[in-house]
């Protein structure tokens, strides 16, 4: 098998190809910078500011366009809809840095520049979206087949082991399925030729965003600890953000303490327990969103248009204003930012004897938001459950900083819009 040509059209190499990509926008922008500064009076510039200039727009730029590869990555993100904001956030993060350390720069330079950047990126997250399917050839056996139900992807079932003068992005075959006639000789040429081959339950689990617990197993399992050196780091960043939020958090938190106490008598927190890191038992803090003896008769789960819930417990439980008191949970070490969400105790010793590996999400610390909550949403039966935690192991499989920023800009989305909530 010869090996196989990724890009059909010029357009798709300029704007697929990635270092392509970032030199264009590079040239584009340096041209533009130069163009203005010579149209502008020297006087008002000095080549401290053009230089402070041309940093500042260049790392922006070259940052953004990593960190929108980066997020694109995972399931279920469309770049066009990131772009924009990750730009913009970017850059107000570096004017905030070259405002705490007086830099000089140029307005100038910087305002019309900055527009096209956001103007780039977006074109060019736009015809990304427009023209890059992928397109994968599947192996007609065993669980490979099911994939060609998912959408979003072009898929091409192949009637025999050749895909000569085709181009495709990958290969995917059900590894664990037995091969029958030339087929293992025909991924063996396309890995070859420089064509991915991959693993079914790998590229499901790419696309959806979950992990099987069907097609797990005790070593699997015990193989997606979490990076010690990322646990740190994240608990850090737990700390430094809660503090740097927690005025507003706190003014928000007392001002709905109050309308929830006008509107129904008794205690406007909730405190209950729940299971945290290690299967350990914690107390968790809430704005109450329902009627005081709203568990009288036992924990049971929170059901759609329940009567237990308040008039104003439906807007904190739709904006997630509920779980501001959570922010002290997070000091205290028990919780954190993003993370699987934290079960009461006589959930959790149900699950753990109907569901595979349940007991497996507290090997992280329990979050205010998470990878489930947010692609998902809330589940109330056992099933929902089961789907929840293959989310939560797809998050303990590739717990990272990537991906903690990803689940932040949905939980900023599911808090505008009210996905999930009951």
């Amino acid at each position: 098998m010869n090996k196989l040509n990724r890009y059909d059209k010029w357009y798709e190499l300029i704007f697929l190809t990635k270092w392509f990509r970032l030199l264009v926008g590079v040239v584009c922008l340096v041209a533009v910078m130069f163009s203005i500064k010579s149209t502008l009076h020297q006087e008002f510039l000095t080549k401290e500011s053009v230089r402070n200039s041309v940093v500042f727009l260049l790392f922006g730029y070259l940052f953004s366009d990593v960190l929108i590869s980066r997020l694109s990555k995972f399931p279920g993100v469309v770049s066009v809809s990131y772009t924009v904001p990750v730009v913009l956030i970017i850059y107000f993060l570096l004017f905030g840095v070259f405002f705490l350390y007086r830099f000089e720069y140029s307005r100038s330079l910087i305002i019309p520049s900055m527009f096209l950047i956001v103007f780039y990126s977006f074109a060019v997250s736009l015809i990304i979206r427009r023209y890059k399917v992928l397109k994968i050839a599947v192996v007609p056996y065993g669980d490979a087949l099911r994939l060609t139900d998912l959408h979003g992807v072009s898929w091409r079932l192949l009637k025999k082991p050749s895909i000569d003068n085709v181009r495709y992005d990958a290969v995917v075959a059900d590894f664990n399925h037995p091969m029958v006639g030339e087929w293992e000789k025909f991924l063996s040429d396309c890995a070859l030729s420089g064509l991915i081959t991959i693993n079914s339950l790998q590229l499901y689990e790419s696309l959806e965003g979950r992990v099987k617990i069907g097609h797990l197993s005790e070593g699997q399992v015990g193989s997606l600890n979490p990076p010690e050196l990322y646990v740190l780091f994240k608990r850090i960043i737990d700390v430094v953000a809660v503090l740097l939020v927690f005025p507003i958090v706190l003014l928000v938190t007392l001002i709905s303490a109050v309308i929830i106490r006008l509107e129904s008598p008794g205690n406007p927190f909730f405190v209950q327990k729940r299971v945290g890191l290690g299967g350990n038992e914690f107390k968790i803090f809430k704005l109450r969103s329902m009627c005081i003896d709203s568990e009288v008769d036992g924990a049971k789960f929170a059901a759609s248009g329940d009567m237990r819930v308040t008039k104003f417990g439906k807007f904190i439980r739709k904006t997630r204003i509920d779980e501001l008191p959570q922010f002290l949970n997070v000091l205290k070490g028990e919780m954190s930012l993003i993370g699987p969400r934290p079960e009461q105790k006589a959930f959790v010793s149900e699950f753990e004897k109907s569901i595979p590996f349940y007991n497996y999400r507290h090997v992280v610390r329990p979050g205010i938001s998470g990878w489930a909550q947010v692609t998902h949403g809330y589940a109330a039966s056992e099933d929902e459950t089961r789907e929840k935690l293959e989310h939560d192991l797809y998050y303990i499989k590739h717990f990272s900083l990537w991906l903690d920023i990803l689940i932040v800009f949905k939980t900023i989305h599911t808090m505008l819009t009210g996905f999930g909530a009951r």
